[in-house]
C-alpha cells in the first residue's frame, strides 16, 4: 500500500516529534470537536483497496511478484501499456455496493473509505482530465465510486475517499517511489510533476470533492510534495465543509488524523486523533495466493486494543476483479460482527484508559455524567476468578458482564479494585465486564506486580522513561524502548516484590554492534554487556545474574554506560524468584 511508516524501525534516528493538532486558523476547538465527533465515536471503519492490480492478481508474466498487491506494476517493472491492457479484464460484475455497505455495518463498522485512485494512476470514477478511468479503459463503462457512496450513506454510514496525490505510474510526471528524479522505468513516465499536479492530480481532487462530497479525504504518500504544491490541494478541501483528511498529504498539512500502518502504536498519539489501518491478509489490494489471513482472535483483539489507546481501526478488504469480497474477509468480518453485536458499547464512543498496562487485557473507558464507565476486556480470565483492577481508588458503583448482564462483586484493596468473576469466560477472545466507578478516575501510585509464580515482567509499556529521546515503540507484535541515542538517559520501573530474596535479572535486547553495556540497579547493581544480535529487531534473550530483592514496592532502573555507548533497544526485564 502506502510505503509510510508512523514510527520508525530504526532505534539510532533522530526522535520525531508527534505534530500539533491542525486546525484551520479561523476554526475554534470547540468547532474542531464537532467536526470530529463522528469520527470519534465511530472507531472502526471499512478500509477498500480495489483496482486494476485485481487482474494480475499478483502474478507477472508467469512469476508470483513479492510484497503488496496494488504495487504489483512498480514491483515488476511492468511497462505502462502492458499494464494498461489488464483494465480490459477488469469488468466488476459481481459488485454489489449495498451488499458491501451492508458487509460493513454487519460488521459493526461505521464508515468506509475506498481508493478512488491509487499509485497505479487508475481512476475508479469517470474523470473529465483522464481515459485511464474505469468509464473509458473498462468494459464495466460506469462509476463505481458513486453507487457505494449511496448505498454506504443509505445504511448509514459515513463515506471516504482515498486518493493518490503524487505517485502515479502512469500518467506522465506522477511520482514514483525511490526515483524522485521524474525517471521510471518507462520513457512514457517522462514529464514534470508540477505538469502532472496541475493536469491531474489537482482536477481529480476537485472531481471527487464536488461529484461525492466524502466525509474523509485520505491522501497518500507524499512523494515529492513541498509546501507550495501541497497547498494547491488543500485549498480545494472549503469544496467539501466538515471534511476530514488525514497526515499524509506533505508539504507540511498535518491534517486531522495520524495513520499508523500495520501497527499498533505502544501509547498511542497523545493529544492527536489517530487511526491504525491493517490488511487482513498481508495485501492490501486483492492476490489470488494470499492466504495468511488474521483470525478473529487478533481482529479483536486489535479492535480493543486500538480503542483502549484512544484510536480508530480502519481494517482493509481487497475486492477481486469482478467485484467480489474474498470469502474469508466476509467471514471474518461477519465474525467481528457478532462480537460487536454484544459489546460495540464498550468500542463505540471511547476513550483511551486511564489505568496501566493490564497483564489480563484492555481498558476503554465512557463518561457517565458523575461517573465513569470502565469497560474491562478480558483477555485471560482468571482461573480463580479474581481480576485486579490495579490502582484504581474509585469507589464502585456496579459492576456487571456485558455478556448476560451478570453481576460481579468488587471489593477495594491496597493494590486497587478486586472482582470476583463467574465461572467460565462468555467469549474465549475477549469478555466484558463494565465497571461503573464514582467520579473521575483516581489512580493511585502505578506498580508492576508479579505474576502468581512471583516473577515480575517489567516491559516497555509499563516502563517510565527519563530523557527527551527515549521512546516506546511497537513492531513485531510486541513493544520496546528505543532510539536510546542518548547515554544520559535511563529507563525505570516501580514493582511491587512479594517473595523476598534472590532473583534471577533475564532481559531482552537488540543491537547492531558490540560494546553498549548497561547498568542495572535495584536492591543491588549488575553491569550487562548487551550482546550484538545484527540489528534493531533481532531480539536475545540475556540473563543477567542475580540480585537481592526486599519486599514491598520498589524501583529498578536500567542506565546506559556512557564509554562506548551505542544505541539498543529493550524488550523486557524478568526478575525470577530463585528458591
Amino acid at each position: 500500500m502506502h510505503m509510510f511508516r508512523a514510527c520508525s524501525i530504526l532505534a539510532a534516528l533522530p526522535l520525531l516529534l508527534t505534530a500539533p493538532r491542525a486546525r484551520a486558523a479561523d476554526e475554534t476547538p470547540a468547532a474542531e470537536n464537532e467536526r470530529m465527533a463522528w469520527w470519534r465515536e465511530a472507531k472502526f471503519g471499512m478500509f477498500i483497496h480495489w483496482g486494476v492490480y485485481a487482474v494480475p492478481a499478483g502474478t507477472y508474466d508467469g512469476k508470483q511478484i513479492p510484497g503488496i498487491g496494488e504495487w504489483i506494476m512498480l514491483r515488476a517493472k511492468i511497462p505502462v501499456d502492458t499494464y494498461r491492457g489488464y483494465a480490459k479484464d477488469f469488468n466488476p460484475v459481481n459488485y454489489k455496493p449495498d451488499e458491501w455497505a451492508a458487509l460493513a455495518k454487519d460488521a459493526g463498522m461505521r464508515y468506509m473509505v475506498i481508493t478512488s485512485k491509487h499509485h497505479d494512476g487508475f481512476a475508479l470514477f469517470p474523470s473529465e482530465v483522464t481515459d485511464w478511468d474505469v468509464a473509458d479503459a473498462t468494459p464495466w463503462g460506469k462509476d463505481l465510486i458513486g453507487p457505494l457512496a449511496d448505498a454506504a450513506r443509505e445504511k448509514g454510514l459515513k463515506f471516504g475517499l482515498y486518493y493518490s496525490q503524487a505517485q502515479d505510474w502512469t500518467h506522465p510526471g506522477g511520482a514514483k517511489a525511490g526515483m524522485d528524479d521524474g525517471s521510471g522505468w518507462d520513457d512514457a513516465h517522462k514529464g514534470s510533476f508540477d505538469n502532472y499536479l496541475d493536469k491531474i492530480a489537482v482536477p481529480q481532487t476537485r472531481e471527487i470533492l464536488t461529484r461525492y462530497q466524502p466525509d474523509i479525504l485520505w491522501w497518500d504518500t507524499p512523494h515529492l510534495m513541498n509546501p507550495q504544491r501541497a497547498e494547491k490541494l488543500a485549498d480545494l478541501l472549503p469544496l467539501r465543509p466538515g471534511i476530514i483528511t488525514n497526515n499524509r498529504l506533505g508539504g507540511g498539512h498535518h491534517g486531522d488524523t495520524e495513520t499508523p500502518e500495520q501497527h499498533i502504536p505502544a501509547r498511542g498519539f497523545p493529544g492527536r486523533d489517530w487511526e491504525t489501518c491493517m490488511t487482513m491478509n498481508d495485501t492490501w489490494g486483492f492476490k489470488s495466493y494470499d492466504h495468511h489471513w488474521k483470525g478473529r482472535e487478533t481482529l479483536i483483539r486489535n479492535l480493543i486494543d486500538i480503542a483502549s489507546k484512544g484510536g480508530n481501526y480502519l481494517l482493509n478488504v481487497g475486492p477481486d476483479a469482478t467485484g467480489r469480497i474474498p470469502e474469508e474477509s466476509v467471514k471474518l468480518l461477519h465474525q467481528v460482527g457478532d462480537w460487536m453485536k454484544t459489546n460495540g458499547e464498550s468500542i463505540y464512543g471511547t476513550h483511551g484508559s486511564p489505568l496501566p498496562k493490564l497483564a489480563w487485557g484492555r481498558c476503554t473507558m465512557k463518561d457517565a455524567g458523575d461517573n465513569t464507565e470502565l469497560f474491562l476486556h478480558v483477555f485471560d480470565w482468571p482461573e480463580d476468578g479474581s481480576l485486579l483492577v490495579p490502582a484504581l481508588k474509585n469507589q464502585v458503583v456496579t459492576a456487571n458482564l456485558l455478556a448476560g448482564g451478570t453481576t460481579v462483586a468488587a471489593e477495594t484493596t491496597d493494590d486497587g479494585v478486586v472482582l470476583k468473576l463467574p465461572g467460565g469466560a462468555p467469549d474465549a477472545v475477549s469478555s466484558t465486564v463494565k465497571l461503573v466507578v464514582s467520579g473521575k478516575p483516581e489512580i493511585g501510585e502505578v506498580a508492576v506486580l508479579p505474576a502468581g509464580n512471583g516473577t515480575i515482567r517489567l516491559d516497555a509499556e509499563s516502563a517510565s522513561l527519563h530523557g527527551q529521546q527515549l521512546r516506546i515503540e511497537s513492531a513485531d507484535k510486541a513493544s520496546n524502548i528505543g532510539y536510546w541515542n542518548n547515554p544520559s538517559e535511563s529507563v525505570a520501573w516501580t514493582m511491587k516484590v512479594k517473595t523476598p530474596g534472590k532473583h534471577l535479572v533475564r532481559i531482552i535486547t537488540a543491537a547492531p554492534t558490540d560494546g553498549s553495556v548497561l547498568r542495572i540497579e535495584g536492591a543491588g547493581k549488575l553491569a550487562f554487556p548487551v550482546p550484538n544480535t545484527g540489528g534493531f529487531r533481532n531480539y536475545k534473550e540475556s540473563d543477567v545474574g542475580e540480585l537481592e530483592l526486599p519486599a514491598g514496592k520498589q524501583e529498578l532502573r536500567l542506565h546506559a554506560v556512557a564509554d562506548g555507548w551505542k544505541p539498543v533497544n529493550v524488550r523486557s526485564v524478568e526478575l525470577i524468584p530463585q528458591r
